[in-house]
């Protein structure tokens, strides 16, 4: 008798560990979706915000009109970031491009003073910097405008096609995903199917036979949790050491995100699919057990 109930109990543990790593496995996979999902409109927003819109400046502007015209750029809404660039500093990059000076042929600086803005996001498309650009080249001193209209639409077009599959990607994961969990979850109940049974017939009632098995799917959807979370955390670490850059587009926003998905989906998921499933065996009769 000892020795059945040291194997059953044993049979138990490994199931549950086993219960544990395949839910494990199901919220890496979706906690990558999320976290490809959101890292995908914050790559769209960095490179939106690094496309860049030159404004060219008269020769006849002074330095006092140079600083009003910097503090109403950045003012501006649509303004992320300006920078101004003198003649003497284009002469100067243009040098250290081209290797030669061109003012020494030409007898001056044929280089234009320029404000060189990177505008949010949100403005980075054609359709704004109609308007953005009919407004620029009303102020005075401006003497054209300049930005590269079809890469823009290139760009705009390329992230739309990304962030399309990224969201299908990421519904077709979250659907296999609750699949998958449900699948374990009710093979782990299947197999105390009879008990189930057993406890009604003493006249237990629905939610005294439900508790535990609630409480073991809460406490494997907290702990295959975690596990995913770590195994996540250790995926970013190690791409930050190849790449440190990254966390431009992974913020700390977005892994509290993809913590909070995976916590919420693991715990969710779990308890909502183990009431269904003793719901589904506490229903049936004891012939229909073995037709299962």
């Amino acid at each position: 008798m000892g020795k059945r109930k040291k194997k059953t109990g044993s049979h138990h543990r490994l199931q549950v560990i086993t219960l544990c790593i395949s839910i494990t496995m199901v919220l890496v996979l979706l906690g990558l979706a999320v976290l490809f999902s959101l890292t995908a409109r914050n790559l769209s927003t960095y490179v939106k915000e690094n496309l860049t819109v030159t404004v060219l400046l008269s020769d006849s502007t002074t330095n006092k009109q140079v600083v009003s015209m910097y503090d109403k750029l950045k003012a501006r809404p649509y303004t992320h970031k300006v920078v101004y660039i003198s003649k003497d500093k284009a002469k100067k990059e243009q040098m250290e491009a081209m290797g030669s000076d061109p003012s020494e042929f030409l007898g001056f600086n044929p280089f234009s003073a320029t404000f060189e803005i990177n505008l949010k996001g949100e403005y980075a498309n054609n359709d704004s910097l109609k308007w953005i650009s009919k407004e620029l080249l009303a102020t005075a001193n401006v003497s054209e405008i300049d930005y590269q209209k079809d890469l823009m639409d290139k760009v705009n077009d390329n992230l739309r096609r990304v962030m399309i599959v990224l969201l299908v990607l990421a519904a077709l994961l979250t659907f296999v995903s609750f699949s998958l969990i449900n699948n374990s979850i009710r093979l782990s109940v299947y197999s105390r199917r009879f008990m189930i049974h057993t406890m009604t017939l003493v006249g237990a009632s629905w939610g005294f036979i439900r508790r535990p098995f609630m409480s073991s799917a809460l406490m494997i959807g907290l702990v295959a949790s975690v596990l995913a979370c770590i195994v996540l955390g250790a995926g970013v670490c190690a791409l930050y050491k190849y790449q440190p850059g990254i966390l431009v587009v992974v913020t700390w926003e977005v892994m509290a995100f993809t913590v909070a998905a995976v916590f919420f989906f693991g715990v969710v998921i779990t308890t909502f699919c183990s009431y269904v499933t003793v719901n589904r065996f506490l229903k049936m009769k004891a012939g229909e057990l073995y037709k299962i």
